[in-house]
């Protein structure tokens, strides 16, 4: 990172509200509800050894990117894909 974009955000910082706590966002809504949710991870639970492809094509209204982000952020799997990325389940 630059010493000049580090300045930048000290004037935006200094000019600009001095809350850091979340604010509202700008941009759509989130896709994933609670019903996707509990969707997904009965799916997980029906075949322990899933692919997002699996999944894809399981839900194939919700992009891949979607279907990582419910396993890894929300649903916490993200042991597992270590797992398989360490080559331990292929």
């Amino acid at each position: 990172m630059s010493e000049g974009m580090v300045r930048k955000w000290i004037r935006a910082f200094k000019d600009g509200p001095t809350n850091v706590h979340a604010e509202e966002r700008s941009g759509p809504p989130s896709v994933i509800t609670e019903d996707m949710l509990q969707k997904v991870d009965l799916k997980v639970c029906e075949n322990r050894r899933f692919t997002i492809s699996f999944l894809s094509n399981e839900f194939p209204q919700d992009s891949r990117c979607v279907l990582y982000g419910i396993l890894t952020e929300h649903l916490n799997y993200r042991e597992l894909f270590s797992l398989w990325t360490d080559g331990r389940f292929q």
